[in-house]
């Protein structure tokens, strides 16, 4: 059961990840020299920003892959149908 959860869950999971991980190099490569960035002046904000923005990229992004996946096996089974699917013989 977790191991589905897990596998139904792994692109969100593994971009959140990626996201915190960025958010975290980010504070710490570039930062904020002033120390008056609200987001960018600590290592958690960063993190969380960054947590937060993979997340929400992850599941835009997988939605969108499922929606074209889902396009092309509908295009794939008209076309092999003809195309004609839905049509009365009097309107061909």
């Amino acid at each position: 059961m977790v191991k589905d959860l897990f596998k139904k869950h792994l692109f969100i999971i593994v971009f959140t990840f990626s996201g915190a991980v960025a958010g975290f190099l980010y504070w710490k490569l570039i930062g904020c020299q002033t120390g008056s960035c609200p987001i960018k002046s600590v290592w958690y904000m960063s993190t969380l920003w960054g947590l937060i923005m993979g997340y929400l990229s992850g599941s835009i992004i997988k939605d969108l892959v499922i929606s074209l996946s889902k396009k092309d096996k509908q295009g794939s089974s008209d076309s092999n149908t003809g195309g004609e699917t839905g049509r009365t013989d009097s309107e061909k």
